[in-house]
């Protein structure tokens, strides 16, 4: 396309002037419609320049974060060989279109970064105009955007495919993989192979997404098979597991405390630690059940307790008797729960004032006496992280690990938990070696070693090395 026929198009469908024997017709629709969404948000054809959203120690987080991270090996296979190869550039986007990940060819890459090309920019249409990235976004399908179709004159040299990736339980986008270099070196089996990488990355994370939902059956079927008629459902609402409960939805609104079920039963919705229960009533029966009590304490400094869905929150030391009363769930004396909370130098009479409080905000029938123990379905955090780690199951500990158990806290009891656990956890993850596992647990409970084994562990060319080498330097100098 020639400079007069360029401007004279742009002019034309910046004044939304369209038909099919004019210039602007020998465009792709798809490419038409784009150009017009583009110069309606105002983006400047001759002088547009992505905007700067993010620098690059956010970008780090942000890259940490996504939920493309785990898969991003398989990306890299699949790819950057290629694209290196090609004198392309893979990236990766997230929903919003920020550039998170940018890959492949170095002489490609310094060009890249003439253009603006480069990591936490934003590739919306309304930014910067037609491009695969913001296009795939805007029409949840893959694109391929060739040199003069890009809206912004200073991409007339550069080529683009690119295809959405969906979220599997939700449907809905979480990022864009695109493969970007010159025109001269761009196949149109591009198209084909960045749909293929695409279907690669939303098939594992299905996967995970499988191994998920696995992991919380098995941890919560005790809480379903307590009951007559139920089903377990994930944070999202979506059913998992069921038990004699008949027909019901394959997600369920988990802001409501119930619903009606289509056999006109009532169902109750109450929270776990990490997903919920939904407790079938029998038509007409008001029999006794023991009251859920969740106690969600891991890396918490602000410590609350769910009753059977009302949050109620918790002193230190109220969170501290309630730990040790679920560690302890054959009930402990006066003088047991003052050992473990103050010490030798704790006294009974501190504790029973304390229940007596504690009892007052939750219950007196969630805390019975003569000893004092839980009268109450218990849901803790800390307790389920106890088989897995006692089976060695790192991957599956590491998952339900949310930090220390109460972080805060001074008491004996509490604090012998704490590191034992801490500890045990720590040595397996480090043994195991496993760089994701040793990433995830890093991110939450950073030291020395488990920084050092994760950089071990990391290739050279891993975005996340510098975020362990950061935290690395930080721990060094706190030390």
């Amino acid at each position: 396309m020639t400079e007069r026929g360029y401007a004279h198009l742009v002019s034309r469908l910046r004044d939304g002037v369209h038909s099919p024997g004019s210039p602007e017709g020998a465009l792709r629709p798809l490419v038409t419609a784009s150009w017009q969404r583009s110069l309606a948000a105002k983006v400047d054809p001759d002088h547009g320049v992505p905007p700067m959203v993010y620098d690059q120690g956010e970008v780090a987080e942000l890259r940490a974060d996504h939920p493309l991270a785990p898969v991003m090996p398989a990306l890299r296979a699949m790819l950057v060989s290629i694209a290196d190869e090609a004198e392309h550039v893979m990236i990766i986007t997230d929903a919003a279109g920020h550039l998170l990940w940018r890959e492949g060819s170095a002489r490609v890459r310094v060009n890249a970064d003439r253009v603006g090309l480069t990591e936490g920019t934003r590739w919306t249409e309304d930014a910067i105009g037609t491009n695969a990235m913001g296009t795939a976004l805007a029409v949840d399908g893959p694109v391929m955007i060739h040199a003069t179709e890009h809206l912004v004159r200073t991409y007339h040299p550069w080529t683009c495919a690119a295809a959405p990736v969906h979220d599997p339980e939700t449907g809905t986008i979480i990022g864009v993989i695109d493969v970007t270099g010159p025109l001269s070196t761009m196949h149109p089996s591009t198209l084909a192979l960045v749909s293929a990488a695409a279907q690669l990355a939303e098939n594992q994370l299905k996967v995970s997404l499988a191994l998920r939902d696995e992991r919380l059956r098995l941890r919560n079927m005790r809480h379903l098979t307590g009951l007559r008629a139920g089903a377990l459902l994930n944070r999202n609402g979506r059913v998992i597991a069921a038990e004699s409960c008949g027909p019901l939805p394959s997600k369920v609104d988990v802001e409501r405390d119930s619903l009606w079920l289509p056999d006109g039963r009532q169902a109750l919705l109450e929270p776990l630690s990490e997903g919920f229960l939904l407790r079938v009533m029998p038509a007409g029966a008001t029999g006794h059940r023991l009251p859920l009590l969740t106690l969600p304490f891991l890396g918490v400094n602000e410590p609350k307790a769910l009753m059977d869905g009302r949050e109620i929150p918790l002193t230190l030391r109220h969170a501290e008797i309630l730990a040790l009363l679920a560690l302890h769930p054959k009930g402990m004396t006066a003088e047991q729960l003052a050992l473990e909370l103050y010490g030798e130098c704790g006294n009974p009479v501190s504790v029973r004032a304390e229940i007596h409080r504690l009892r007052t905000q939750l219950g007196t029938s969630v805390i019975v006496t003569k000893p004092y123990r839980l009268a109450a379905e218990v849901d803790a955090d800390f307790l389920n992280l106890r088989g897995p780690l006692r089976e060695r199951k790192v991957r599956h500990t590491v998952a339900l690990w949310r930090g220390p158990l109460l972080p805060r806290s001074l008491a004996p009891g509490v604090c012998a938990e704490r590191e034992a656990v801490h500890a045990q956890l720590r040595n397996l993850v480090i043994e195991r070696g496993d760089s994701d596992t040793l990433w995830v647990f890093a991110r939450t409970t950073p030291d020395l070693a488990v920084l050092e084994a994760l950089l071990r562990s990391l290739p050279v060319a891993d975005t996340r090395r510098d975020w362990a080498q950061s935290e690395l330097r930080r721990s060094v100098a706190d030390a």
